[in-house]
């Protein structure tokens, strides 16, 4: 058996109904908007949602809540949203109701908090003036301040207002008046200050750009809408190129530069082939913010694909294409091998150098950049590198922002959204490999275009109030504030003795009728404008209600809910509310009344049902409306349905039995696997339960029980399951995962005495745990209500207890189950019970007496909560008087707990008592208390104080005590105060910052460290009491000695070959004295084995130093240190990158590798074979200048064909054009000239198939001519152009 219970009532303001005649909304003033804020409030109820009300003419939604099985909770939404039709809570007829269940406790989703946020604002927002009074115009609508438009559709340049009388409109183009009855294009919405420009007759949209201003006027004032800049959308042509091939080494870096047409808005830039296929990117290669594509270093496969970029506009919707890149690279290993793209090294493997780090974007190693508060920041670095440079991002300073950081790009991006003033600052970007590191510093500035603290806001005034407007802004740079009234600007209008300006406010006394008017605030600096409408408007209208009359509210027990009273007048009414006719004010406890009028009911009972009056009083008079609340029983399944195992073939029962509220229609349906249950001829549903009749296996699932009301439902789950005829039955609850119990249910209060009661409960499906412990709770209503604690604690075996309880206590009890897995959800609260009344039994605790000014002192308790109240009233006798003193005592009775007593002298003890006391008598006699009056500050400096320097970075003082009658409190410490005047060396900055150290009040001397070597300093000495610091000591100087430097910053080693080692460094952050050079000591090391240390000494400045290896295999172990005349200071170790070679399995092949080339027949060897190259280019070149024209079909009888270049006498021409290839030959990939079909090679001529070479590197094949060759590939190459024919020739 599954339960799921989902019970609630229709959000806060359950249904509603009142008689249709004032249902209209514009019936009472009221705009449609407001109506739709009123319903989204209406949804919240406690962390409770109704997704369906959220919108209007939602057609279905249901409310539910998964005590098992939550992983589908999803599916069963959906299931629930096709069952049950759902609209949002609204006024209903006499003929009509709505049905508005609820979601009972389900997280909500994101919206639906930005909807409560809404709701609470709405809640303590402005009044608006009903439209059927007199009112200035308002802006309503208006586009956005940068408006685009196609240029392919007509222009629409929107400005709607609201006032009374209607608004007239007119507008203003680049700051001129803007005529439209002289352009038959331009039009006017009729009742709209909207503009429509028509292109449908012809016309250049772009003739209209320009800025745009709308102005609504009535007699009461004029409103003005932001300045509009109408531009039109720019798409243009790519221009037209013709790009060569890109020519690039292996291993180098490359930039593919898109440089897009400047579009409006600007394009979406991306790469692609020129058969539309997308760019792999990765790390190596990648497309930067600015649209250009990076590689960190080119590899043989990235020509494979050419590579074009490609632009996709808005507004157009159109991609424009680049002509592509082709790229062709050079390498040293021509074949594309695949395997070595997964070599563990592949760079070295194809013959590729590796590289140190360098930024490709941006260059240098600074940068500054300047982003606007609220936006986003995007910092970008790329950088090349063999191989490829990992990126990573830091702040100098500080952390990133990890709310608002995140990494794109494959981390060669930082982007920070919603940027603050927190986030300006250095950040650097770190580009790394394993040959070295490089970093580059972006300083980042944030500025801030204008943005409101304060907004101006309608100003409603009866005649002779006071008002006033407030434009507060702030930005970077600081904004200025311009006033205006009706669109001009306030110097020129006429004086009005009753208005005041202050700057960023305007002060209005004494208003009058003739004071209406609007008003436009406009704050702007260098990044923006910010400009707003407020009106002020003097009115004498008595109060008036703005909701239909004699509402019914229905509501589930136990939910919060809440009634509104929509009302207005001038002056502003205040508004009370009543129940049943009772003469006390409704606020307070239970009850909470909004701004805005509306009454919030934080926990409906069965008491709370009955009719209540909001009344609105001012002084032109008095309304009222009456809203009806019913409070219905929750919808509640009290018999669930269980688990079932069945053969096929049998009848199944699944049992629901379900209690409501008799008043509400009751509606049970059923789901299948989460999905509506179609009732077939085999199936009968029942109002208490479902039956199967000759079970199939397709009818194996899960079943849910679905019961709801107009305004709850519940629900519970069991599983089926369908077993064959020669299966034996099985326990499948066995199998079932472990799952929380389900709550208890059925809480009964018996044996009511004083001082106990007994709780009596139904223990909920354990889900396949048994339940270890019952947890009960209780709830008071008089000093928390609303809030739970923890009663008492039985075993699992138990469902009855015995209860102890305090007197004067109105309990309500709850009970949850716990198993190994979890707790379940409480059950629903019981019957209250209050207990009979008592004297207090014990006293408030922690009572203490402390000054909070130095004549006063304030004495304060923990108060007594409901439990410990024993009774009415509950109130507290506070006692005090001077401690060592005869004299009487103080009194005074306090309700809070808190009481000041004043005019006490400095910081003296006083004895303090506090007693409870309710109106069944006092408490016990309590204990006194010693608390002190206030402190003020010290009235005496430390004296005698002196400072003897320690070393470099410490120093001692020692000082005399001052007399007590000085401290005027209690002496906390003695603090020193000493910052770092200068710093002796010159040119240094240093920072003046004041820093402190602090002693214990009992110590006379004490120590400070962590000084700046080399520096002069001051320092003052300090009493310290509870009030805070008394007068500074004489001032005293003191000058540490010199110290050793710190450690020379960012020290880098770098091999560029083989023979050297190129060392770096930059001078130390803390010189602490002057420099006096630099000690490396360095040594060779291979495994385990370590040379001989060396030593070098340098001088100050110099910062750089390469080492000559004398071993190519060794690594090298550096460490720097730089010094002073005290010595050598902390020192930095780096070491040498690997060498190239050292994964090599043996020495002696690394060796005889790198002495081959030493050789001597290596070496005539190569000369031999070079000379021979030269004779053959020589015999090629003569045959060839000799040649010119001859007749190929005397030689061949093979006609040409129709590829082959030609003349009209069948004689080919020979030109000495460098660039064009041989006959019969064609350009590779990575530029080399190959044969087309195989030219005559030594092979050719060899009788084994392949030459053999002997140890001493000569040929001895013999060379043999194939019979059959020229007569096969005669046509295919000229004897002219064969190397072996040039050495038949020679012979």
């Amino acid at each position: 058996m599954r339960r799921l219970a989902a019970r609630g009532a229709a959000g806060d303001a359950g249904e509603v109904a009142a008689p249709a005649a004032d249902s209209s909304d514009s019936a009472q003033g009221r705009s449609p908007s407001s109506w739709r804020l009123i319903d989204l409030c209406a949804i919240w109820d406690a962390g409770v949602y109704l997704p369906s009300a959220a919108w209007n003419g939602a057609s279905s939604g249901v409310a539910r809540r998964r005590l098992n099985e939550a992983e589908r909770l999803s599916s069963v939404r959906e299931a629930q949203l096709k069952r049950l039709k759902v609209t949002r809570p609204r006024v209903l007829g006499s003929r009509e109701r709505g049905r508005v269940p609820r979601m009972a406790r389900q997280p909500p989703p994101p919206w639906v908090h930005a909807a409560f946020l809404l709701c609470l604002l709405s809640l303590g927002g402005a009044i608006e003036i009903p439209m059927d009074l007199t009112q200035p115009p308002t802006i309503t609508k208006q586009s956005v301040k940068d408006h685009i438009v196609d240029p392919r559709d007509n222009i629409l340049i929107e400005c709607e207002a609201k006032g009374n009388p209607a608004p007239s409109f007119h507008w203003t183009r680049n700051s001129r008046f803007f005529n439209i009855a002289k352009d038959p294009r331009v039009s006017m919405r009729r009742r709209s200050g909207t503009l429509v420009i028509d292109f449908r007759s012809g016309g250049r949209p772009e003739e209209y750009e320009g800025e745009y201003q709308c102005f609504a006027r009535n007699k009461f004032g004029t409103a003005l809408s932001n300045r509009i800049r109408l531009q039109v959308s720019k798409s243009p042509l790519w221009p037209k190129e013709n790009l060569d091939p890109v020519v690039v080494q292996e291993g180098a870096p490359l930039t593919l530069q898109c440089n897009p047409p400047p579009g409006l808005p600007s394009p979406v830039i991306f790469w692609m082939s020129s058969s539309m296929e997308p760019i792999t990117q990765d790390k190596r290669v990648s497309q930067g913010h600015n649209g250009d594509l990076y590689f960190s270093n080119v590899m043989l496969q990235d020509m494979q694909t050419d590579y074009s970029c490609n632009a996709r506009f808005h507004f157009t919707h159109t991609i424009q294409q680049k002509n592509p890149f082709t790229l062709k690279v050079l390498t040293n290993h021509p074949y594309n091998d695949s395997s070595l793209r997964n070599h563990p090294d592949m760079y070295s493997a194809r013959g590729v150098a590796e590289r140190t780090p360098s930024f490709m974007y941006p260059q240098g190693t600074a940068s500054s950049q300047m982003v606007l508060r609220g936006m986003d920041l995007l910092l970008e670095c790329i950088a090349s590198g063999v191989p490829t440079p990992d990126i990573a991002w830091y702040k100098k300073g500080g952390d990133l922002p990890s709310d608002k950081a995140k990494f794109e790009n494959f981390n060669k991006a930082l982007r920070i959204t919603n940027v603050s003033e927190e986030d300006s600052g250095e950040y650097f970007c770190l580009a790394s490999n394993k040959m070295g590191s490089i970093r580059h510093t972006i300083s980042v500035r944030v500025k801030a275009a204008p943005y409101w603290l304060d907004e101006p806001k309608n100003l409603i005034l009866a005649p002779g109030e006071d008002g006033r407007l407030v434009c507060r802004a702030n930005g970077n740079p600081k904004p200025t504030v311009q006033w205006m009234v009706n669109g001009e600007p306030l110097q020129s209008a006429p004086p009005n003795p009753n208005r005041e300006v202050a700057g960023d406010t305007i002060i209005f006394r004494d208003t009058q009728i003739s004071s209406r008017a609007v008003y436009q605030c406009n704050t702007s600096n260098e990044h923006g404008y910010l400009l707003a409408n407020a009106f002020v408007s003097v009115l004498d209208v008595p109060p008036r209600m703005l909701s239909p009359r004699n509402q019914l509210i229905r509501v589930i027990l136990y939910n919060r809910t809440r009634l509104d009273c929509p009302f207005f007048g001038s002056p502003i009414p205040t508004l009370r509310w009543f129940k049943n006719g009772q003469g006390s004010n409704l606020d307070g406890g239970n009850y909470h009344v909004y701004e805005n009028g509306s009454l919030e009911i934080k926990m409906i009972r069965k008491e709370d049902q009955g009719i209540y009056t909001c009344v609105a009083t001012n002084i032109l008079g008095k309304a009222e409306n009456q809203v009806r609340l019913e409070v219905k029983d929750p919808t509640r399944i009290y018999r669930m349905p269980e688990d079932q195992v069945a053969k096929r073939g049998t009848t199944v029962q699944l049992e629901c039995r379900v209690k409501h509220d008799p008043s509400l229609k009751l509606t049970v349906s059923w789901l299948k696997d989460d999905e509506p249950l179609y009732i077939g001829n085999r199936m009968k549903k029942e109002d208490d339960s479902l039956t199967i009749f000759g079970v199939a296996e397709r009818d194996q699932g899960s079943y849910t029980c679905v019961a709801s009301t107009e305004l709850d439902q519940d629900l519970a789950k069991a599983y089926l399951t369908v077993l064959a005829d020669q299966a034996t039955p099985t326990n499948r609850l066995a199998a079932l995962p472990k799952g929380r119990p389900d709550r208890p249910r059925d809480l009964e209060l018996t044996d009511l005495a004083e001082r106990s009661v007994r709780l009596t409960w139904i223990p909920g499906d354990d889900n396949n745990s048994p339940i270890t412990d019952y947890v009960v709770q209780f709830e008071e209503d008089q000093f928390q209500p609303g809030v739970w604690h923890d009663h008492s604690k039985y075993p699992g075996s138990v469902n009855s207890a015995v209860l102890r309880l305090s007197p004067y206590v109105n309990y309500q009890f709850r009970v949850i189950a716990v198993n190994e897995v979890g707790s379940s959800h409480p059950s629903l609260p019981s019957e209250r019970y209050r207990t009979s009344g008592a004297p207090p039994e014990s006293n408030p605790g922690d009572v203490k007496g402390e000054g909070t000014r130095k004549n006063n002192m304030e004495i304060t308790w923990t108060p007594m909560n409901a439990t410990s109240a024993f009774g009415p009233n509950l109130r507290y006798i506070v006692k005090w008087r001077r401690r060592e003193t005869r004299e009487a005592w103080n009194n005074v009775t306090v309700w809070g707990s808190r009481y000041v007593v004043g005019q006490t002298p400095v910081y003296v003890p006083y004895e303090i008592r506090v007693q409870a006391e309710n109106d069944f008598g006092k408490g016990p006699e309590p204990e006194s208390v010693i608390g002190y009056s206030g402190e003020d500050y010290p009235r005496a400096a430390p004296t005698e104080v002196k400072v003897r320097v320690m070393n470099s970075t410490a120093i001692s003082l020692q000082w005399n005590r001052v007399y007590p009658d000085t401290v005027q409190g209690q002496l906390r410490e003695y603090r020193a105060y000493y910052w770092r005047e200068s710093s002796l060396l010159k040119n240094l900055w240093v920072s003046q910052k004041r820093q402190q150290a602090s002693f214990p009040g009992d110590r006379l001397r004490g120590v400070v460290s962590r000084l700046f070597p080399y520096s002069n300093y001051k320092l003052e000495m300090v009493v310290v009491n509870g009030r805070g610091d008394g007068p500074r000591s004489e001032t005293k100087e003191f000058t540490t000695p010199e110290g050793v430097p710190s450690a020379p910053r960012r020290f880098r080693v770098r091999q560029p070959n083989l023979e050297t080692i190129n060392l770096e460094w930059d001078h130390p952050e803390h010189p602490n004295g002057i420099m006096t050079g630099y000690t490396l000591k360095y040594v060779a090391f291979n495994g385990t084995k370590v040379g001989k240390q060396i030593v070098e000494n340098f001088s100050p400045n110099q910062t750089k130093f390469t080492v000559q290896r004398t071993d190519p295999v060794s690594r090298y172990r550096f460490t720097l240190s730089a010094r002073t005349q005290v010595g050598s200071g902390e020192a930095v170790t780096e070491e040498s990158p690997a060498p190239p070679n050292e994964a090599t399995p043996t020495a002696a092949y690394t060796n005889n590798q790198a002495d081959i080339a030493t050789q001597g027949w290596f070496i005539g060897l190569m000369c031999a074979i070079a000379l021979l190259v030269l004779i053959l280019l020589i015999v090629c070149f003569i045959k060839r200048s000799r040649g010119g024209k001859y007749p190929v079909r005397e030689k061949k009888d093979v006609p040409l064909g129709p590829e082959d270049p030609k003349e009209e006498d069948g004689s080919f021409d020979y030109s000495d054009e460098d660039n064009k290839p041989l006959q019969g030959s064609q350009t590779s990939l990575d530029g080399t000239i190959k044969q087309q079909e195989s030219d005559d090679s030594l092979v050719d001529y060899g009788e084994g198939g392949e030459g053999q070479f002997n140890e001493d590197g000569s040929f001895i094949g013999q060379y043999t001519v194939k019979k059959d060759k020229e007569e096969t590939e005669g046509n295919e190459s000229s004897e002219a152009t064969s190397p072996v024919n040039a050495i038949y020739s020679l012979a």
